[in-house]
């Protein structure tokens, strides 16, 4: 789908890339949708409600990133302890500190949330890309006699780019 992007950005934008934007973007949904029932409807407190809403958006993000997006095959428990790491950071710097900050000056709460969210995809995108599902190179002994190297391969070492 990458490579119909129109003025030449299939050769730019990574297939990656263009997966977490599907991906987060539906989970974005989700997270406005329970901050919406939380906050709005059953006036539960902002901050308890951006951190409910938060979590569960971000866990579903976790598990469709890494089986739909970055087909990682890799432990999960190392990678669930990074993206951990990486969404508690997000979370007091973009989500507390831009999104309830926004609205303690008075942005209604929807617009501070939509505005925090931009900064953490940003964010969360290169925390995934470059540190929670990074290809690491093989070992020297990992591959079959014969086969080739999975890290030296066209495909990116397992991740299909079609």
């Amino acid at each position: 789908m990458v490579r119909r992007l129109p003025f030449g950005l299939g050769a730019v934008v990574p297939p990656e890339f263009f997966g977490f934007v599907l991906i987060n973007t539906a989970t974005f949904g989700v997270d406005l949708l329970l901050l919406t029932i939380l906050h709005g409807w059953w006036e539960v407190p902002i901050a308890l409600a951006i951190t409910g809403a938060y979590v569960i958006a971000f866990g579903l993000s976790f598990v469709l990133n890494r089986g739909l997006n970055f087909r990682s095959h890799a432990p999960v428990g190392r990678q669930a302890a990074l993206y951990a790491v990486a969404i508690t950071v997000n979370y007091v710097a973009f989500i507390l500190g831009v999104g309830s900050g926004l609205e303690a000056l008075g942005v209604q709460y929807h617009l501070s949330r939509i505005l925090a969210g931009g900064c953490e995809g940003l964010f969360m995108y290169s925390a995934m890309r470059w540190v929670i599902f990074r290809e690491r190179p093989a070992t020297a002994g990992s591959a079959l006699p014969g086969s080739a190297n999975p890290a030296l391969t066209p495909s990116g070492g397992g991740r299909d780019h079609r």
